[in-house]
């Protein structure tokens, strides 16, 4: 019951104490019982996920938010694209892989210089950029970010707000945003497509389908399940800060106030990733997907120092993606693994060569930027991960899909 309280920080709640009370029909005045909150918010969670499964928000009519978040991949893409062909006519390509929408619940606002909580750890340290949503961090709330896959022309297309408003007008379920929103509601174009960037945000709010907690990692966790041998070396791999160092991003510790971990501390990092041809965009010399400094966020043009990093995704589901970073170049996940351990050892295996045979490393990122690569373990001259600890690894973060039953 205390996680519903995630959905309906914007209900203003009226303290009923003893009083009995029968929840009158939606909507009401500002200042609705708890129980008639509760209701409120759990209409506006389901409105949105029939927003979220209606093709019809798209220009072209065929493409839905769950299209290319696909529930059964963990709300991520459906599919081994790298990018995902949309816009009017479905045959534009996106620049960036399909994030996953899972476990953003606690997502931080953006900030350069973030300092956990007293409840999350040390509050002494700077983290640096933290924060927001999407693969640059670039809006805050996840009504926000809703707002962008709508109006991307890459995307779902529409021309505006307007474009979404009036179709939502025509939807079967008009009629229910008028019960909850009031009957004047798509009068107004700024707040119907508020209303239903709101919906949408209550709908991926929903602690049983976007943060269920139930993986086998979690049941070991609470001691009612046990990890093989295999997934327990792979565990001590992930947090041993000499080998894996995994947990240095994806934290894998429950909280100082016991909530499990979300396998990301929402930082930046720029991992040098190799180039990706797949990528449409990529077939002009010039271009650089740079993360935070651009193309998509703008503020951050010019900061050279956050060239090249891209949010720290949760590693909860992960074994469910079919692509992996911020371009899709990796199509497994063992692949995405033994790229940290042979990066740098090894880079022969991962970037193309020049016509002399040089290895053209840090492919996708101009030479001024290649400083801000990170370096930290298993990064290095030295191979730190063998191919059997990298078959751990995998093993391990396995287990941290949800959906987990154990055996008898």
């Amino acid at each position: 019951m205390m996680r519903q309280l995630s959905i309906v920080l914007n209900i203003v709640l009226w303290n009923a104490q003893s009083i009995a009370f029968e929840a009158p029909p939606l909507p009401w005045g500002p200042t609705p019982f708890p129980a008639a909150a509760y209701a409120r918010a759990e209409a506006i969670a389901a409105l949105g996920r029939t927003l979220f499964f209606d093709p019809a928000l798209s220009a072209s009519g065929q493409l839905a938010c769950a299209t290319c978040h696909d529930p059964a991949h963990g709300f991520s893409a459906p599919n081994a694209r790298a990018v995902q062909l949309a816009g009017p006519n479905l045959d534009r390509p996106g620049i960036r892989a399909i994030p996953s929408l899972m476990y953003g619940q606690d997502t931080p606002s953006f900030t350069e210089h973030y300092f956990e909580s007293e409840d999350e750890g040390d509050e002494s340290v700077d983290q640096g950029p933290t924060g927001g949503r999407d693969w640059d961090g670039r809006v805050d709330r996840a009504r926000d970010q809703a707002a962008l896959p709508l109006l991307d022309k890459n995307e779902m297309a529409n021309t505006g707000p307007d474009t979404v408003v009036a179709t939502v007008a025509r939807a079967a379920y008009a009629g229910e945003i008028r019960r909850l929103y009031g009957q004047d509601i798509f009068a107004d174009t700024v707040l119907a497509f508020g209303a239903i960037t709101e919906a949408l945000e209550f709908y991926q709010q929903t602690p049983a389908v976007f943060s269920p907690f139930n993986t086998k990692y979690d049941a070991f966790l609470r001691g009612t399940a046990r990890l093989t041998p295999q997934e327990t070396r792979g565990l001590e791999l992930f947090n041993d800060k000499a080998k894996g160092n995994c947990a240095l991003c994806h934290k894998s510790a429950v909280t100082a106030d016991g909530r499990p971990p979300l396998f990301t501390d929402f930082g930046f990092a720029a991992l040098g990733v190799p180039r990706n041809p797949a990528i449409s965009a990529n077939n002009d010399p010039a271009y650089f997907d740079l993360g935070l400094c651009g193309p998509e966020r703008r503020d951050l043009e010019g900061r050279a120092e956050y060239c090249g990093m891209f949010k720290t995704p949760t590693l909860r589901n992960v074994a469910l993606k079919q692509v992996f970073y911020h371009n899709g170049l990796f199509h497994t996940l063992r692949d995405a693994v033994a790229f940290y351990a042979q990066r740098d050892t090894d880079p022969g295996q991962w970037y193309p060569s020049a016509p002399d045979g040089t290895v053209q490393k840090f492919n996708d990122l101009p030479m001024a930027y290649v400083e801000n690569v990170s370096k930290e373990p298993p990064f290095g001259p030295q191979r730190l991960l063998s191919d059997a600890d990298v078959d751990d690894l995998v093993a391990f973060l396995r287990t941290l899909t949800d959906g987990y039953r154990p055996e008898p």
